[in-house]
């Protein structure tokens, strides 16, 4: 063997040494989708809409059946996910938004699970909305551990999947053939009309990219797709013809609906169109992570950031969208917040897998902390579910209690404590209202207020509520704070 050959040899080796030890902190993805609810999918029973991809995801991992967004909306909802606190303890409680684009920003002091992950060796990207602060401000995510970002900023603006611009890290991408024409839900056969494009599918490309450039050394993937989230615009394709033929409904015309939406004749249809949409995209992250080689090194993650919307045509009374479950968005009742929840890692997570673990999205930052062997972050208020999701349970903590505030409708408070539920309403206008009270195991439909009947669990969930919600000058909640 020639020294040119031995030397070519060597540093084979070394790269191949070299990968190996930088693939031994597992990849995380999060899957994030918008406003699907509990009952949206086929895994949980839902007859309408074609979900092959997400029941596979079930049936290759664990799901939960009691696993709970970080709110009712959007924004706080997010916030909740990337700082590991409960909204009464985040620094973004609301949707608030400034012109001419973006939310109330993340301050300084906010720590991200993803600067956490940038600064111990991982690629970081995010894929889709945002929302947790304007350009320029204290909140785009390159300032809250995003290496890569494409997508909305903005999430009023993500209302139009044919916008006029994105945003890459910090620059603005501009889609010049994306004009208002393409909203009024007429002649989207193919996704793209003329030089227009879909921004979802646009989004999920790119996000496809992130994977495979990053494939030998850890990354953090928080694929935040807009799909199924109003306005219900999806392009005409076999698929959303398929649904309009399936469900037959009569043809709305202009002005029917919410005008802040762009216009869709079959809502119905556009709706289902778009879940089954979203599904292709997670079977395109299963098939190439595991292209790849890659999939018993990645933990993969699915859910909701909140309960089923009804603007733009939505309709989830038609869907059964909240399943067996109350309310939808923006109710802090179950099918406000409870929401689908699977997690897939092959060989650390037996397939087929069910649990009742009772968690919510800030739990997602210690989890994501111990699967890359990084030492737990203090004062926060999750808990990790790595033993849950290992199958030994018996080594997880439980919570005492968990808790929700909402600061639209007249504000809402809710603790999930045990079989517990109190759900508490107009806090902002009332100084000391009732707590309404349901017991989960026998009603989880919350039919039925047993608060009279269980006045000691009351006060308990009070005595919770009131621990829980820490003043902040920004948000607000309680009659009797400073406005």
């Amino acid at each position: 063997m020639s020294q040119y050959t031995r030397i070519i040899l060597l540093l084979l080796t070394i790269t191949l040494v070299q990968a190996a030890s930088a693939q031994q902190h597992p990849n995380i993805i999060f899957i994030l989708a918008d406003d699907l609810g509990y009952g949206d999918v086929g895994y949980q029973g839902n007859t309408f809409i074609h979900t092959p991809n997400i029941d596979h995801m079930a049936t290759l991992g664990m799901r939960f059946t009691q696993f709970y967004a970080g709110t009712a909306v959007c924004a706080p909802s997010r916030a909740s996910l990337m700082t590991g606190l409960h909204t009464g303890h985040t620094a973004i409680r609301g949707n608030r938004g400034f012109k001419p684009e973006g939310q109330f920003p993340f301050p300084d002091s906010s720590l991200t699970i993803a600067t956490v992950l940038q600064n111990n060796g991982y690629t970081t990207g995010i894929f889709g909305k945002w929302g947790l602060g304007y350009p320029g401000s204290t909140g785009t995510p390159d300032k809250k551990g995003f290496t890569d970002f494409f997508g909305y900023n903005c999430q009023t603006l993500a209302h139009n999947y044919y916008p006029d611009h994105l945003w890459a890290n910090g620059a603005r991408v501009d889609l010049p053939g994306n004009t208002p024409s393409h909203n009024n839900g007429s002649g989207n056969t193919s996704g793209h009309h003329g030089d227009s494009v879909y921004s979802a599918d646009l989004i999920h490309q790119h996000a496809l990219q992130f994977i495979r450039d990053n494939r030998t050394h850890p990354f953090f993937l928080y694929l935040a797709y807009t799909l199924p989230h109003a306005a219900l615009q999806v392009p005409h394709d076999s698929v959303y013809n398929n649904y309009v033929a399936r469900f037959n409904e009569p043809a709305k015309t202009p002005g029917d609906g919410n005008a802040e939406y762009a216009f869709e004749p079959y809502p119905h249809a556009a709706f289902a169109a778009m879940v089954t949409r979203l599904d292709r995209y997670v079977g395109d992250i299963l098939k190439e992570i595991k292209s790849l080689g890659l999939a018993g090194n990645t933990l993969i993650l699915f859910s909701s950031d909140n309960g089923p919307h009804q603007e733009g045509g939505g309709d989830p009374a038609f869907f059964h969208s909240s399943g067996p479950l109350r309310g939808i968005k923006r109710d802090l009742y179950e099918g406000g917040i409870r929401e689908p929840f699977i997690a897939v890692w092959p060989g650390k997570i037996k397939a087929g897998a069910v649990s009742t673990w009772k968690g919510a999205f800030w739990d997602l930052f210690p989890t994501f902390e111990q699967v890359a062997g990084i030492p737990a972050t203090p004062n926060i208020d999750g808990l990790s579910i790595l033993p849950v999701l290992l199958g030994q349970s018996g080594n997880a903590k439980a919570h005492d209690y968990l808790y929700w505030e909402f600061h639209e409708s007249g504000g809402k408070q809710a603790v999930r404590w045990g079989k517990w539920k109190g759900v508490r309403l107009g806090v902002n206008t009332i100084a000391d209202p009732p707590i309404e009270l349901y017991d989960l195991e026998k009603d989880p439909g919350e039919q039925q207020d047993v608060a009279a009947q269980h006045p000691d669990i009351v006060r308990q969930i009070k005595a919770d509520m009131q621990q829980a919600h820490q003043y902040n000058k920004d948000w607000p909640l309680l009659a009797t704070e400073p406005r």
